[in-house]
């Protein structure tokens, strides 16, 4: 009988083959999908939801109402191409959250540098200033329509979101501003109420119905405008950070990002059908979403008139809460300073006395008699057409580093859409100047 005899060197070659099979199964195991947990979506919720419908604020309630009211059912089919470039940006926001841990403020002095993050900030302390200051006039229209007088309405209103923000818990925060995103679905059953031509709607959603009028593509850029805002970019990804959602929450947050574009799409859909259905048979123009719920009275009944109304109070609250932490969050970031909602007086000071700062600011200057507040909504509306662009461009650059999103990367599809979100929005900021400049 022959015994055969095991070398070292045949021992090592065994090991190192079991060793290659351990790590081939291993892999594999890694790159097998996992099953998305239904419990981890719904903590997921939240950030890219309060991002999305934020958006919705008194300016976008009134621009929708604008639209609706001046060319009907008109620009419904701009409502799906906002919520295919909303999905990218606040997807791309929401993944380098995740993928870094820090918010969009402190990648950009990362990357660009801290003269250019100053430049930024101020840009975006400037703008959100201005558009909170336009969430308390939408508060004090809302509020006007049932009768409760500015001189009320105003400072409750901002004491009301001040001891909000400061509560200590950014969850609380987020349950807090979740359930005031339920008022929205007043805008949806507004709709049913005043019961539209759903298949003419249903068709303009589908095929583009253009109109040759300088008016027409001035609502079409403030519909972009209304829809990406600069401050929702770092609202996205600061809401994930303060999460601490990681690598493999991505998913997660990528339904939440979808989700939030979605009903914040529908939302915007709803408006535009209820003020087109009503509003543009009849002939009424309007200024402001104020005026857009009062012409709905005579014309669609009183249920429609108070749904349009609880809808722009909830909108403009919702806004409010929101801007101040968000500027507040982003300059700390930008200069390193200590910020957080759970963070207290005394371990964040400028974080919370930027945020203080801006609600007295916006509330004081909202009750002076006569004051131009259009002026000073266009007067943001400026900047924000300027930051968003140079916001878009460095996002698309952080978002293809390798170096910095690792395996995460923008996808070279994903890039490209980006760009191309970046172009579309830079193309129409420069036809929003030449109007204004033109007079439009």
């Amino acid at each position: 009988m022959i015994t055969q005899q095991t070398t070292p060197l045949q021992t090592h070659n065994a090991e190192n083959t079991q060793s290659a099979i351990n790590t081939q199964q291993t892999n594999t195991l890694e790159r097998r999908p996992q099953k998305l947990q239904f419990k981890r979506v719904l903590l997921a919720m939240g950030p890219g939801m309060v991002a999305a419908l934020a958006g919705a604020d008194a300016g976008g309630v009134a621009t929708y109402s604008n639209a609706g009211a001046l060319f009907g059912f008109g620009q419904l089919w701009t409502v799906p191409i906002m919520c295919f470039l909303l999905i990218v940006v606040q997807e791309t926001a929401a993944r380098m959250g995740c993928v870094t841990g820090k918010g969009f403020a402190s990648l950009i002095r990362e990357c660009f540098g801290v003269k250019r993050s100053a430049v930024a900030m101020l840009a975006l302390l400037i703008s959100n200033t201005t558009v909170t200051l336009s969430e308390f006039a939408g508060i004090a229209s809302g509020l006007a329509l049932f009768g409760m007088p500015t001189y009320l309405s105003v400072p409750l209103s901002a004491l009301l979101i001040w001891v909000l923000a400061m509560s200590g818990s950014y969850r609380s925060i987020e349950k807090v501003l979740l359930a005031i995103s339920c008022v929205f679905v007043t805008y949806i059953i507004a709709g049913f109420l005043v019961q539209p031509d759903w298949s003419y709607a249903l068709f303009t959603t589908a095929v583009p119905q253009i109109t040759p009028n300088p008016q027409y593509l001035s609502l079409l850029v403030a519909n972009v405008g209304t829809t990406i805002a600069p401050w929702m970019i770092f609202l996205a990804q600061s809401n994930v950070v303060d999460k601490n959602a990681h690598d493999e929450d991505i998913p997660y947050q990528q339904i939440d990002t979808v989700t939030g574009a979605i009903v914040a799409s529908v939302i915007s859909w709803f408006i535009i059908l209820a003020t087109g259905a009503v509003l543009f048979p009849a002939g009424i123009t309007v200024n402001g979403a104020e005026d857009a719920a009062a012409a709905l009275a005579p014309l669609a009944g009183e249920y429609a008139y108070a749904l349009f109304g609880i809808g722009l109070i909830g909108a403009s609250f919702l806004a409010a809460c929101v801007l101040p932490g968000i500027t507040a969050s982003g300059i700390c970031e930008a200069f390193g300073w200590e910020r957080g909602a759970d963070c207290t007086w005394q371990e964040a000071p400028a974080y919370r006395g930027i945020i203080t700062a801006i609600l007295v600011i916006s509330a004081v200057i909202v009750l002076i008699p006569h004051i131009d507040l259009f002026g000073i909504m266009m007067f943001a509306q400026v900047i924000n057409g300027i930051l968003l662009p140079i916001l878009l461009v460095c996002m698309v650059r952080i978002a293809s580093n390798k170096f910095i999103m690792g395996k995460h990367v923008n996808s070279k599809l994903w890039t490209m859409l980006t760009w191309f979100t970046v172009i579309a929005v830079t193309i129409l900021t420069i036809i929003m100047f030449v109007m204004q400049a033109m007079g439009y």
